[in-house]
């Protein structure tokens, strides 16, 4: 019989519009679908505890000492004060693992009571630095920033990653087992049957913060691109809220701007766009990619970070090497709309096999290497399989 492992997750992130809240939240309702025995605690803005069948969900408030570090999510210094609390928590429901998802208030509280508490941990990893798998060189401070990183991931007795090039690089690098996790996609919530406008508007859609570290400065681009190219009928959406929104509503001449959106408003949202565009550098995945996709909504993404392995160049969408590169490759898909329903329909095939319980039974695998009775067989680590995801 298959072992089941009692986990907890510590996630500072819960509520939030990112990837790292999406997979959390997915995680829970996992859990409690399977039967699974999950102890989360996480931050939020209303404390209490939840009891959700096999789950027990714990949220805590941020004191007035937390400092922004994103537009969505705060540091919160005087965390240490729910030490003792997560202690007892841990206590009694008695985890064969701690997972955490960062470097946080609550990852740095994770490693500490593993450690002291003698719990195995697991870190999954949220982090691209740009260049440390495909660039040797890089910048001092990125330097320095990746060996602390790699330092506080390396008191996690496995590690979790979102794409095969960085499970084998955190292999390499803390020369420790590595567990793909993948993220799903709700292919019936993101439908192309959702689709409401038919005015002829040619709809291009950005979803997620919008913030510098998005690239979103280059859709100003690509609306002069799209002009200068004769075309007049067309909208940027943009999803999401963020620091650079007001930039963007000062120089978008052709902007929607719908702010966030959450379940059925946003899934509309995407099945109403004509093409996806990603600008980002430096996200690890890009769940909206993959539900633009599922919305059969071909997406238009760089070639660094997460995003480049879930758009199969030529088929599913096009992955740019840069902003010329990107901006041309937008106007020719607006005016090639037979090429662009072609690579929304293969969007929609290559996503409808994508699904969160898949994804979260090969995080089920990290958490079971960690059982005594799996350590007691091991005599060496074992390595994840090598099994084709998503096209990589």
């Amino acid at each position: 019989m298959t072992p089941v492992p009692r986990v907890a997750l510590l996630c500072e992130t819960y509520h939030e519009i990112n990837g790292v809240a999406l997979t959390a939240r997915q995680l829970v309702a996992y859990a409690k679908r399977k039967e699974l025995p999950l102890l989360a605690i996480h931050g939020g803005k209303e404390p209490g505890v939840h009891e959700e069948g096999s789950v027990r969900r714990i949220e805590l408030t941020r004191s007035w000492l937390s400092v922004g570090i994103e537009s969505d999510l705060r540091f919160d210094f005087a965390f240490p004060r729910y030490s003792a609390r997560i202690q007892k928590e841990l206590e009694e429901f008695r985890p064969d693992a701690i997972h955490i998802t960062s470097p946080g208030e609550l990852g740095e509280l994770g490693v500490y009571l593993s450690r002291r508490m003698k719990i195995p941990l697991v870190a999954s990893w949220h982090t691209n630095l740009p260049g440390k798998v495909v660039r040797p060189a890089v910048a001092w401070s990125e330097e320095r920033g990746l060996s602390v990183l790699l330092w506080f991931y390396g008191f996690a007795r496995v590690t979790l990653a979102p794409t095969l090039p960085q499970v084998a690089w955190l292999e390499k690098e803390l020369g420790k087992p590595s567990f793909l996790m993948t993220r799903g996609v709700d292919s019936e919530l993101f439908h192309p049957r959702r689709r409401t406008e038919s005015d002829g508007v040619f709809r291009i859609g950005f979803v997620g913060r919008v913030t510098p570290e998005k690239g979103v400065r280059l859709l100003r681009k690509i609306e002069q691109a799209l002009v200068a190219a004769g075309l007049r009928e067309f909208r940027i959406v943009v999803v999401g809220d963020g620091s650079e929104v007001p930039w963007l509503r000062r120089r978008l001449k052709h902007g929607e701007f719908r702010g966030v959106l959450r379940g059925e408003a946003l899934a509309e949202a995407y099945a109403n766009m004509d093409l996806f565009v990603f600008p980002s550098r430096t996200d690890t995945y890009g769940n909206v990619v993959q539900e633009a996709g599922a919305s059969a909504v071909a997406a238009v993404v760089t070639n660094e970070g997460g995003p480049r392995h879930l758009v199969v160049h030529g088929e599913t969408g096009f992955v740019t090497g840069s902003d010329a590169e990107f901006i041309a490759t937008v106007v020719r898909l607006a005016r090639d709309r037979e090429l662009l329903g072609r690579l929304g329909k293969a969007a929609r095939e290559k996503m409808s096999g994508i699904s969160w319980d898949a994804a979260f039974e090969r995080t089920y695998d990290a958490y079971r290497y960690c059982l005594p009775e799996v350590a007691a067989t091991r005599t060496a680590p074992v390595r994840m399989a090598r099994v084709q995801v998503n096209g990589q």
